[in-house]
């Protein structure tokens, strides 16, 4: 029901017993508590379908993140899938092969989720054919951007904002395409102002994208991984050469501060998508707006904590949360008092004023 939190089942219940929307949750909940907490606010004839959109896009990300894999075998395994989503290749071969070749590092979550492709994959089928093109659309550009990606030595960085743009754009921009798409096809209201929100979309998930590689930078750095920009550190006088976690450095955290004030204008854009929302829609706003709020809570934690170490050190509390779900809920239909809130949360964070430069430099179309 829209505005109320799905139960998940436990997990101990079989998952070949399960609905296929107790099968989602289910997964759901396992790969993103996040996720499994917004997308029942949507409204019910766009949750079966964004849950299943998501579970694609997290099998993508599952290959990406195999330590087992070959860059040769992701690229495989990445075509293969997308086959399998355009209905070109059965479910079950696909899933037969890559299960056994996960590692002890990948989430029993994760597993799980490939283990039961088939399923997902058959309720992508029930989908009608736009919802079905918007989901075939995002999963193929996104398994094609990420390739591009899983040859670089990427301990140092990237090269450039522009780069890192590219990146984000494939691993959510995208994301915020199908959606669109999505809320497009659900409501002619919603399509009436469809280019604006496609444009501002990749801006959303630039912003959110942004966030979690800046809150993520020791995790990342950990396994031999840095999503962060040179060039905006080299300005500062910071080599990511040098970068760990007892650096130190001030100009390490001047290039730092420059990227939060670009995630916070990529997330004023967000604001903005949110609002081109019909007010009724109020499931739909509440999806965005939770999205969004805890991306801003976290920008102000990282601002706060220049010199963390850990991303535990910037993860934003369940009292947090729960803050952002009320006065998501309270201010939904109220478009003054959410830019209000939107600037007395933002007090102190940093603008750029490079969120529109950088969604220009995207290189895909």
């Amino acid at each position: 029901m829209n505005g109320v939190q799905r139960r998940h089942p436990a997990g101990s219940i079989p998952l070949n017993t399960l609905s296929d929307d107790d099968l989602q949750a289910r997964l759901l909940d396992g790969v993103s508590r996040t996720f499994a907490l917004t997308i029942p606010q949507l409204p019910r004839a766009l949750t079966r379908v964004v849950a299943n959109a998501y579970l694609l896009c997290r099998i993508i990300d599952t290959i990406e993140d195999e330590y087992n894999l070959t860059s040769q075998q992701k690229r495989r395994f990445c075509q293969w899938f997308v086959e399998v989503v355009a209905a070109k290749q059965p479910a079950v071969g696909f899933s037969r092969e890559l299960t056994p070749l996960l590692s002890e590092h990948t989430l029993r979550a994760e597993h799980e989720l490939i283990q039961c492709v088939p399923r997902v994959i058959h309720i992508t089928k029930s989908f009608d054919s736009i919802q079905r093109s918007a989901l075939v659309s995002c999963v193929e550009t996104m398994a094609r951007g990420m390739a591009e990606f899983q040859d670089r030595d990427l301990r140092h960085g990237l090269a450039s904002v522009a780069e890192m743009s590219n990146y984000c754009y494939y691993v959510a921009g995208v994301v915020g395409e199908m959606l669109t798409r999505l809320f497009c096809h659900y409501s002619a209201e919603i399509a009436a102002v469809r280019s604006t929100l496609m444009e501002l979309s990749i801006s959303f998930g630039q912003g959110l994208q942004m966030t979690n590689i800046l809150k993520d930078i020791w995790d990342d750095r950990a396994r031999g991984v840095c999503w962060l920009p040179r060039e905006i550190f080299l300005e500062a006088g910071f080599d990511l050469d040098r970068l760990t976690p007892d650096h130190h450095s001030l100009a390490f955290r001047q290039g730092l501060r420059h990227l939060i004030g670009m995630a916070h204008d990529h997330l004023k854009n967000a604001l903005a998508y949110t609002l081109l929302i019909p007010r009724h829609e109020t499931g739909l706003r509440e999806f965005c707006l939770w999205a969004l709020g805890m991306a801003v809570l976290t920008l102000r934690k990282i601002n706060r904590h220049l010199d963390f170490s850990q991303s535990t050190h910037v993860k934003i509390t369940r009292r947090s949360v729960k803050s952002t779900i009320l006065t998501s809920r309270l201010m939904r239909s109220h478009d003054s008092l959410l830019k209000l809130t939107f600037c007395l949360a933002g007090l102190g964070l940093p603008s750029s004023g490079k969120a529109s430069t950088a969604l220009a430099n995207r290189t895909d179309s």
